[in-house]
């Protein structure tokens, strides 16, 4: 029997899920956020350890795991598999912060909230499978929005591009995308909020 190709649609919706991942989102806000904010040795002192101490172990911890066949795919999709993985993402949020604070004497705000917003992602795995991909992109749009207004309205955007991508996929029902979406804006909301007040 002629195995059925995957459709265009689907196709498209591919590679936008898989290029706009929590991980690579995260990242993009990060440059971005440097460069606006931080002269360029400024910029790899402040994001080089969060590189080193989140993004490439989680990386590292993603792909092994696929390989050895304790996850199914890079999106960690299924359910049970994702235990582990807000796991061990946490325990590498909670180190960078941790050496934050020791190094430079403050808490770094944006990974306390990448913090709070994955312990309610946890919670709410319990009991349903709440989409990271379309949690993180809206969390990602409000890092934009504190930042520059227009960039977060972009970025709210692609989140709902991202959305519907994970429905498209099957990876998530348009329940848990509308899960992951609510706990953002949520965690989003309280960010922004405590953003103001700090800055006045």
């Amino acid at each position: 029997m002629e195995q059925k190709q995957p459709s265009l649609v689907h196709k498209v919706s591919k590679i936008i899920s898989d290029f706009f991942n929590p991980l690579v989102s995260l990242f993009i806000f990060f440059v971005y956020m440097s460069a606006r904010q931080y002269s360029w040795k400024d910029s790899l002192i402040y994001f080089l350890p969060i590189l080193l101490i989140v993004i490439v172990p989680v990386i590292i911890w993603i792909v092994w795991n696929v390989k050895t066949g304790r996850y199914t795919n890079m999106d960690v999709s299924n359910r049970i598999q994702r235990k582990t993985l807000y796991i061990f993402i946490a325990t590498c949020v909670i180190a960078y912060i941790a050496y934050n604070y020791f190094r430079n004497g403050y808490i770094d705000f944006v990974l306390l909230f990448v913090l709070i917003l994955l312990f309610a992602l946890q919670v709410s795995n319990f009991f349903i499978k709440s989409s990271m991909h379309t949690a993180f992109n809206i969390f990602v749009a409000a890092l934009f929005f504190a930042l520059n207004w227009k960039m977060g309205i972009i970025w709210l955007g692609i989140a709902a591009l991202v959305g519907i991508t994970r429905v498209v996929l099957k990876r998530h029902t348009p329940k848990e995308v509308l899960m992951g979406a609510a706990i953002a804006f949520t965690v989003s909301f309280i960010y922004l909020y405590c953003n103001i007040q700090f800055q006045h």
